[in-house]
């Protein structure tokens, strides 16, 4: 279950992902498979390979890629998310999800 995300943020994400570039939006989330995650960061990009690319520099594995047909996307928590969020210098998404601690 997801919240704590605007509907503009979540249409500009939309936009951004579905042209082409990569997209960073991070919300609230509760799921009991995992208890010690509050949020999620989805970083997607239409350009599956794009998205492949991008995220080798992190260290995730593209068999990770949620591959919606219309938005694919890397789910993210715990230390891949902050330190994807610190190096794309997220600092809004951060510090509004009490996540730069």
């Amino acid at each position: 279950m997801a919240f704590g995300v605007k509907r503009d943020e979540l249409i500009a994400w939309k936009k951004t992902v579905s042209s082409g570039n990569i997209g960073i939006l991070t919300h609230y989330w509760m799921d009991e498979r995992f208890p010690d995650s509050y949020t999620v960061t989805k970083v997607g990009c239409m350009d599956v390979e794009k998205l492949i690319k991008w995220g080798k520099q992190y260290g995730l594995d593209p068999k990770w890629i949620h591959r919606d047909e219309r938005f694919p996307h890397f789910d993210l928590f715990g230390g891949h998310q902050k330190q994807v969020l610190i190096n794309e210098k997220q600092w809004d998404q951060l510090k509004r999800f009490n996540l730069n601690e």
